[in-house]
């Protein structure tokens, strides 16, 4: 369960955390997350009449795909959270989570560390 919520947060951080998209530029939390709650149904609505004229769900609610939506991101928001403070207080779970991978990675033949010959020529 772990390993998915690792996934999870992942996969959240390269596409909507803030130090990596342009919203970044803005000094106003508050603003920025208003950005992003525009842009987030602006998109559900965009893909709500995909749905409806390129697929022929004419049945299609984009107010219900704004809700099943949110009902998938607010978990993910809070995992989110959950994984960023423990990130900032060193939980020691979350250590022993990283040290665990590493393990695993080693044994399977990855290397933990990559090796650069160049840099060590």
């Amino acid at each position: 369960m772990i390993k998915f919520l690792n996934f999870v947060v992942t996969s959240w951080r390269s596409i909507m955390d803030l130090r990596f998209n342009p919203l970044r530029f803005i000094n106003e939390p508050v603003l920025q997350s208003y950005l992003m709650i525009v842009l987030f149904t602006m998109w559900s609505a965009f893909f709500g009449l995909i749905a409806m004229f390129y697929f022929g769900w004419f049945g299609y609610s984009i107010p219900v795909s704004i809700i099943v939506h949110m009902s998938i991101l607010v978990p993910v928001v809070i995992t989110n959270g959950v994984f960023l403070d423990a990130e900032r207080t060193n939980a020691p779970w979350l250590e022993d989570f990283k040290r665990r991978e590493s393990l695993i990675a080693y044994m399977r033949g990855k290397p933990v560390v990559k090796w650069d010959i160049d840099k060590e020529a």
